[in-house]
């Protein structure tokens, strides 16, 4: 009834006393919904032309499918599929359903999904995906997964929309939470967190359960006329990694990380306890969910977080069809020039070789917005429309938008519908917090433009987004959250990526990897030589030297204490999470050494 088929045998000898008998026993406890996992693309190495095989090559991509069919900067809906992220063993990053040691995987050809090559080529293996995951539906599952965990000595593994750059949420041999089925949401106009209500005030507050999408929750906070401070992909899971790792987004600015608007936490413990999570009760374990990492303290089923009044955005767009280095290092010197006056001002958004994507929420009208900093922004890409107009280059061009949305909902729906994540693919990140010091003079300004454009460059061209989603404006001088301190006091967080072909050899991807580290050796430089070296625990290389302080300052020995409290066993382990040693636990054979 349950065939035992672990991913690479020779890393899991710990598991192999699991029976059939032993799986058939903890499906009983879950009311039969425990799977054993199917690598997403299999149906395509049993027959290419099924119509099972046809759907998944339409799907593959997911966003980066649909981006190519919402041309119009203006459209205020969304079609983009999210098949993915609904899928068990489907991960954002292919490379989190391989085995990257072995190369074993079950993967399709990103550049082209419709090619049979890589089923003619290599057979559908299992790669790092669990063996069985339970569709998680109440307390009392994750309960059981814990209990088999302890006695099977089977790890475990916790997945929702499979966004995750880390690879946190798969493991050969594991037994996978899958959260996507939590969805339930729920908006309190005076919630008060539990135990509290002699303690706090009344504020509106939406509840979202552990499977809920960032395009399902800001479609439901529309609907009761109140804005959540999400993330800028509609398929990212609103209560899992994004918010216990801080969670950061357009609004970020004026409005704080996710993990700052968080009022509750319902978590279910190792020790088989459900659990409340606020300020009032467990606040130890309220603090450390709050930017401690997912995957690390417990498994939440659930998260309220604030809920506040409708917005309506000042929007700046500035695009060019054909960048060029001349042209981006112009314009990345002018915008450090102005980031902080434009940080004062309220705005947030995203910044790459060739795309300004900018937004406030603080002005009531465009006339008012512009006599600010963007002003100058808006006078540069008027002056670039003119030269381009006039040097008649065909087929390239100038666009230039500045718009007021109603909403966040009706911005967000255009935005994702032109600029998604990459999906998909294999793909290696790496990322910088970059201080506000270094700001202050023309001098340091120069330098963070240099490295900026050095790791938008080198070695191999990675693709760089500058995301001006620090809390510039929202300080937590108390220290309520386990960010990293060092988001309080930075501008801009900087990632760079570089995928890889589905065929890699295990040398093709280790260098992909050291390719993203490599590119940011000069951000790195600049902010370590004033004492600031630190990056965004989600979205960050899987290689991060001493990663303790990078992710977390001097927030970690706390987090360790608590992870020792709850977890005493370490039962709830993953890629750098709080406690984390690469020795202790074979669920990590399938990293790369590096």
């Amino acid at each position: 009834m349950f065939p035992l088929t672990l991913g690479p045998t020779s890393l899991y000898s710990q598991s192999l006393a699991v029976t059939p008998h032993h799986w058939a026993e903890l499906s009983f406890q879950v009311d039969g919904r425990l799977h054993p996992n199917i690598p997403f693309a299999q149906p395509c190495y049993d027959e290419f032309n099924s119509s099972a095989c046809r759907e998944i090559r339409g799907t593959y991509l997911d966003e980066g499918m649909a981006q190519r069919c919402v041309p119009d900067l203006a459209r205020n809906d969304s079609t983009l599929a999210v098949s993915r992220s609904t899928a068990p063993t489907a991960f954002i990053q292919t490379q989190w359903e391989a085995c990257q040691v072995t190369n074993e995987h079950c993967l399709l050809d990103w550049r082209d999904p419709h090619l049979e090559d890589p089923t003619q080529q290599s057979r559908c293996q299992s790669g790092s995906l669990p063996q069985y995951h339970i569709d998680v539906q109440n307390a009392d599952d994750v309960k059981a997964a814990f209990s088999f965990s302890k006695r099977a000595k089977v790890p475990l593994t916790i997945q929702n929309t499979g966004h995750d750059y880390k690879g946190r949420s798969s493991a050969p041999g594991s037994l996978g939470l899958w959260m996507h089925n939590l969805q339930d949401r729920s908006f309190d106009p005076a919630f008060i967190p539990q135990g509290c209500f002699d303690k706090v005030n009344a504020t509106p507050a939406v509840t979202l359960g552990a499977g809920v999408r960032w395009g399902d929750a800001h479609k439901f906070a529309h609907e009761h006329n109140v804005t959540l401070v999400g993330g800028s992909d509609m398929s990212v899971g609103a209560v899992g990694g994004w918010l216990q790792g801080g969670g950061h987004g357009a609004l970020s600015n004026t409005m704080g990380l996710g993990a700052d608007r968080v009022l509750e936490f319902q978590v279910v413990t190792p020790d088989g306890q459900l659990r409340t999570a606020n300020e009032c009760q467990n606040s130890d374990l309220f603090w450390a969910l709050r930017g401690g990492g997912g995957g690390t303290f417990g498994v939440v089923l659930s998260a309220t977080v604030i809920a506040s009044p409708p917005v309506k955005l000042q929007t700046f767009i500035l695009s060019w069809s054909r960048p060029n280095a001349t042209r981006t290092k112009e314009a990345w010197t002018l915008f450090t020039d102005i980031s902080v006056q434009l940080a004062e001002e309220g705005w947030g958004g995203y910044i790459m070789a060739n795309v300004f994507v900018l937004i406030n929420p603080k002005f009531g009208s465009w006339d008012e917005a512009q006599a600010g900093g963007i002003k100058r922004l808006v006078e540069w890409g008027q002056m670039i429309q003119l030269e381009n107009k006039e040097a008649q280059e065909k087929g390239s061009t100038v666009t230039l938008v500045m718009r007021e949305f109603p909403s966040w909902l009706s911005f967000f729906q255009v935005f994702t519908s032109r600029f998604v994540a990459s999906v998909g693919k294999n793909l290696a990140l790496a990322s910088r917090l970059i201080p506000t010091s270094l700001f202050k003079t023309p001098e340091t300004r120069t330098s963070l433009v240099n490295a900026l454009l050095e790791a938008n460059t080198a070695p191999t061209h990675p693709s760089l987004i500058i995301l001006f989603t620090a809390p510039y404006s929202t300080p937590d001088a108390e220290r309520k959250t386990s960010v990293h301190p060092a988001w309080r006091e930075s501008m801009y967080h900087v990632t760079v990526v570089e995928p890889w072909a589905w065929n890699a050899t295990k040398r093709d991807m280790e260098k992909a990897y050291e390719t993203v580290g490599k590119s940011v050796e000069g951000l790195r430089r600049i902010t370590s030589e004033i004492g600031a070296g630190a990056a965004y625990v989600n979205e960050a290389d899987v290689y991060e030297p001493d990663w303790e302080s990078a992710f977390w300052g001097d927030n970690y020995p706390r987090l360790l204490e608590i992870k020792r409290k709850y977890v005493p066993d370490q039962l709830l382990d993953c890629w750098h999470c709080v406690g984390f040693k690469k020795s202790s636990n074979e669920r990590f054979g399938c990293y790369l050494d590096l």
